[in-house]
């Protein structure tokens, strides 16, 4: 069988496409018995590429409303790559029918949390505008998984649509799960790291009435940015970035509002700014 971790050679995927033209035989006789034992066989492993894969060339069936059903109900099968591999399947059939994927997404994301992150970051790059429409209300939920998921992959409209991610962020600042500060220091970096100028400014709003916890979590993400630039490789930090980040340092170091005045002056140390 397939390799336990580790993409697929070559030759793993002529095998992979061989074993799913004899699922498709079997899909064909409506033998959903038969074509569902070969399919978990399969998807009954550790390698997440095996599963996705799987789950792509499953995609490619001329019968979807009969394959639909088999893997909705693996969607609900005790073993994770099962599962995982349906999730996938409906992915992969439906990637240019972006709410049909987040119906599917919102009913399992829980039950396949590696693959539900894989696809929500492909969803920010294929669908923003259908993320953005969605994730408003996943950001409110009570699930702390889920509003962590809301977030996941946006960074990857850091450059497009910082305006964006700010606002929605700032309805997170101060979320409790520290999930969710993960996420929200993850993206700060990248938006504060692509455009300064939209990001700063909001941020100092967010210190002058910040408690400790939200004060932590701007603190991560503005020591990453002013380590980015102490970096000898100038891979991530372009003069526009190093420029700004170097003069709201200063401006806030000297700023009123004591929280914004304490963060300048720690970030002036790491830049080694007097």
């Amino acid at each position: 069988m397939f390799r336990q971790v580790g993409r697929l050679t070559p030759e793993d995927m002529k095998e992979l496409r061989l074993k799913v033209v004899e699922i498709f035989e079997q899909v064909e006789k409506k033998k959903a018995t038969s074509a569902t034992r070969r399919i978990n066989l399969i998807a009954n492993t550790a390698n997440y590429f095996v599963r996705e894969e799987l789950g792509k060339l499953l995609a490619e069936c001329e019968d979807p409303e009969f394959m639909d059903e088999i893997c909705h109900k693996m969607l609900k099968h005790k073993i994770y790559g099962i599962r995982a591999t349906a999730l996938f399947y409906f992915y992969y059939k439906d990637t240019t029918n972006a709410e049909e994927v987040i119906i599917v997404l919102d009913k399992y994301y829980n039950k396949v949390p590696w693959e539900a992150e894989t696809i929500a970051l492909n969803m920010w790059k294929k669908h923003p505008k259908t993320m953005k429409k969605y994730m408003h209300e996943w950001q409110k939920d009570k699930d702390e998984v889920k509003r962590s998921l809301s977030l996941h992959g946006m960074e990857n409209i850091a450059s497009s649509d910082p305006k964006f991610i700010m606002s929605f962020i700032g309805n997170m600042i101060d979320d409790e799960s520290l999930e969710v500060q993960k996420k929200i220091t993850h993206i700060l970096t990248q938006v504060g790291r692509s455009k300064p100028n939209k990001c700063y400014p909001v941020v100092k709003e967010w210190l002058e009435t910040a408690d400790e916890q939200r004060i932590k979590t701007i603190w991560v993400s503005m020591k990453k940015l002013a380590n980015i630039i102490t970096q000898q490789s100038n891979r991530d930090k372009s003069a526009e970035f190093v420029k700004v980040t170097t003069r709201t340092v200063k401006e806030w170091k000297k700023d009123q509002n004591q929280n914004v005045s304490v963060m300048g002056g720690k970030l002036a140390q790491i830049l080694k700014i007097k």
